[in-house]
């Protein structure tokens, strides 16, 4: 993170960034005499690399959880429809605004929202006589995913053209506009939903062994799925609404973790918050130095990573035959 801070436009030594981050923690009393300096680390690139972690580590976490919740190793918030919800309600504000403004919602509020109501229409569909079936699920996340889809791409037609530019990037995904009074919040949904989930750790363990075999255990597996659920909804569109949909990252993660820690959640969901948050710094600090002076949305690089690796995991995985 601290070499992510230091490349950019205008490079800084990475002393200097130690320097900067140290007094503004109150861990020094001295740092550069530069004030551009502070600025650049201080006030852009810092709050920037910060949510760039947070956004993957939430993003890995929840595709873990819900490939374990669904029996499918090809769920992420995407297939469930999550990314979508999140994407129609933040475009709506950014096209509709003044109307949308009226009840009092930003992009980042309605975009939690939007992915809180996917997450309440895959639920309800899902379940079958009171049961929730994990390939119900699944249909479900993904006709959700394709109505809200088919919502934005009508709402965008009624956009202006300054209105479609920014709607197209925010739906590609970008923390470029990270600022340190969005961070408190979405590090505390991030946080605690992982060590929550963590706590879940040995009855997700349970469901990979199937439902008969957790009910056998005394699991209630479909309250247990209905919390796993609601938290994956809640972490999904908290750091979706401030970073707009970025693909692959829940579906990717959690798989290269598992290749080399294995499957047991008490050890997988923090070992995968933790690469999910270094792969997003990674990929952020290329987005903003493979072309510049000029930016691309992190949505296209993770595409351009999680799609052969969506390939390999088809030709590799033998039960999903």
């Amino acid at each position: 993170m601290i070499v992510a801070i230091s490349i950019g436009a205008v490079d800084v030594p990475v002393g200097d960034v130690w320097g900067i981050v140290l007094r503004h923690a109150g861990g020094a009393r001295t740092g550069p005499a530069d004030p551009a300096l502070d600025q650049i680390v201080w006030n852009f690139r810092t709050p920037r690399v910060v949510l760039a972690a947070l956004v993957g580590a939430g993003l890995a976490v929840s595709g873990a959880v819900l490939q374990t919740v669904v029996s499918n190793p090809l769920a992420d918030p995407i297939v469930l429809g999550f990314s979508y919800g999140a994407t129609l309600g933040a475009v709506l504000v950014i096209t509709l605004g003044g109307g949308v403004a009226l009840a009092g919602l930003g992009v980042p509020a309605a975009a939690f929202l939007g992915a809180v109501a996917a997450g309440a229409l895959v639920f309800a569909l899902g379940r079958r006589h009171g049961r929730m079936a994990p390939t119900r699920l699944v249909l479900a996340g993904v006709a959700v995913g394709y109505v809200f889809l088919s919502a934005t791409s009508f709402v965008q037609l009624r956009a202006t053209p300054t209105e479609l530019r920014t709607v197209m990037f925010w739906m590609l995904g970008s923390v470029a506009g990270a600022q340190w009074d969005q961070l408190p919040t979405v590090a505390v949904v991030v946080l605690a939903t992982t060590v929550l989930l963590s706590l879940f750790g040995r009855r997700l363990n349970v469901l990979l062994a199937g439902d008969e075999s957790a009910t056998a255990l005394g699991v209630d597996v479909n309250r247990l799925r209905a919390v796993l659920l609601v938290l994956s909804a809640l972490l999904t569109g908290t750091v979706i609404a401030v970073a707009g949909s970025i693909g692959f990252v829940g579906l990717m993660i959690p798989h290269l973790v598992r290749l080399t820690s294995g499957a047991d959640h008490r050890r997988l969901l923090p070992l995968t918050a933790l690469l999910g948050a270094l792969y997003l710094v990674l990929v952020d600090l290329l987005s903003r130095t493979l072309d510049r002076p000029d930016e691309l949305p992190l949505g296209i690089l993770t595409a351009l990573l999680g799609a052969p690796f969506f390939l390999w995991l088809l030709r590799r995985d033998k039960g999903l035959d």
